[in-house]
């Protein structure tokens, strides 16, 4: 992580439909410590046969150092490389005639955070966000003065409410940043769940990617 692009031209794997007859492209964010073969298997568990699931891969399966909750600085350069990754594959996308509103970014855990945090920064329409125990990054009182709309963006954001890396009030400040963008978003905090994703949230999510 020591150079300023740590995550530049690392592989990106795909599965799914073929981006030039996809109806909706989907990102897929890894976590910490996992790897993008990880989260694509992911796809597995949506019903949809029509999209092109691609996932970014961590240079050292890390995407930032510390916790998400530290000062941004200390997570640099590692973070800004992790979000250029996302930009880069939405930027690829549309070279290829497939628009913001037709991709979908979602992730889990780092991931999430990411997946958050980019939309944020690059608010548009989206055909979806969805983060998997999650929240924006940056410690108590970073100011969440994004601008642009995200023009109804379905945002989905599931989380335990005792999930040892994703603090609750962190979802919740999330969700109201989010809809103050103009996202719609529906969050759902469960009970006791640990770190981790369930069928509920799956479900919930496949029903975003509907045509």
């Amino acid at each position: 992580m020591r150079t300023r692009d740590p995550h530049a031209n690392q592989p990106v794997l795909q599965a799914g439909a073929p981006i030039a007859t996809a109806r909706l492209a989907a990102i897929l964010v890894h976590g910490r410590g996992a790897s993008a073969e990880d989260i694509l298997g992911l796809s597995q568990e949506f019903s949809h046969r029509d999209i092109a699931y691609l996932a970014p891969r961590a240079a050292g399966n890390t995407w930032y150092p510390y916790s998400f909750l530290m000062p941004m600085e200390q997570n640099e350069p590692a973070l800004s490389s992790a979000l250029r990754s996302i930009e880069t594959l939405v930027s690829s996308l549309r070279a290829q005639n497939v628009p913001p509103e037709r991709v979908a970014v979602m992730g889990f855990s780092q991931g999430a955070c990411l997946s958050l945090e980019f939309a944020a920064r690059h608010a548009q329409r989206y055909a979806a966000v969805a983060a998997f125990s999650g929240g924006l990054i940056g410690p108590p009182g970073t100011p969440r003065d994004y601008q642009g709309s995200l023009d109804g963006t379905p945002v989905f954001m599931g989380c335990s409410d005792v999930d040892p890396h994703i603090p609750v009030d962190r979802v919740h400040e999330s969700a109201v940043v989010f809809t103050r963008m103009g996202a719609v978003v529906d969050r759902r905090v469960y009970p006791r769940m640990g770190h981790t994703i369930n069928q509920e949230e799956i479900e919930a999510v496949d029903a975003l990617l509907r045509p």
